[in-house]
């Protein structure tokens, strides 16, 4: 009866040893795929070639416009607000393209909220510096549309960066669009932008480029943020 019971005890175990090794080599796995994945959408930033050198000098300074909520940061709350940063953002993302870009922020959102997210995407580097909000936008059947003109009177110079495409549906020339983020811990797309944001800053007109590019929209199609209800980034 002893025995039964000890080999019982035994295959328990076992069994439950085995379940335990299976779930540590699952989450082993993950792991290694997300460290894989990242790195092979790493960007490291070389020193120019006097050519590349050249031609930035000729050509003027290009201004990045970034969308915050679902482009860079996702925002929930239980009566206490907590934006999520999207992978990459900001030491993989804003720090590189800061060094090619003047960086700007365009949110639909309300200016309380989002200072508040700009200032801590910024962090104090004051790379963040110029920011647009709602009353910046252009309502137009129940959504807020962002006009680039405000940024700067030169399209020819100007990239937005949205997972909306209603929000720059006047400028769809000058976009870059991307699927909207909401938690996904192993997500790449603003990693995976940084080879064609390094090689736009040599045109002269990002429209050559961006107008080729326009069936990327339609993959990334969502309805555009309606006025109301109101979400999180209008508290």
């Amino acid at each position: 009866m002893m025995r039964t019971q000890c080999l019982l005890g035994l295959r328990t175990f076992v069994a439950f040893a085995a379940k335990l090794w299976s779930f540590c080599l699952y989450l082993l796995r993950r792991q290694v795929r997300t460290i894989i994945q990242y790195q092979t959408v790493r960007y490291d930033i070389l020193p120019l070639s006097p050519l590349s050198r050249n031609r930035l000098g000729q050509v003027k300074r290009k201004i990045l416009v970034l969308d915050l909520d679902e482009t860079l940061i996702h925002s929930h709350h239980d009566g206490v607000l907590r934006p999520t940063v999207r992978p990459g953002t900001p030491p993989d993302f804003i720090l590189k393209v800061s060094q090619w870009y003047e960086l700007v922020v365009f949110t639909a959102s309300m200016e309380i909220y989002g200072s508040a997210v700009a200032d801590k995407l910024d962090n104090s580097r004051s790379i963040l510096k110029r920011r647009y909000y709602r009353q910046h936008c252009t309502l137009e059947l129940g959504s807020y549309i962002k006009d680039l003109s405000v940024v700067h009177s030169d399209l020819s110079s100007i990239v937005i960066l949205d997972n909306s495409p209603g929000a720059y549906r006047s400028h769809p020339d000058n976009a870059i669009p991307i699927k909207s983020w909401f938690s996904d811990p192993s997500d790449t797309a603003l990693l995976n932008l940084l080879p064609m944001l390094d090689a736009l800053r040599f045109t002269a007109d990002v429209r050559s480029v961006l107008s080729r590019n326009l069936h990327q929209h339609r993959l990334c199609v969502k309805k555009p943020a309606p006025a109301h209800p109101p979400m999180a980034s209008e508290i």
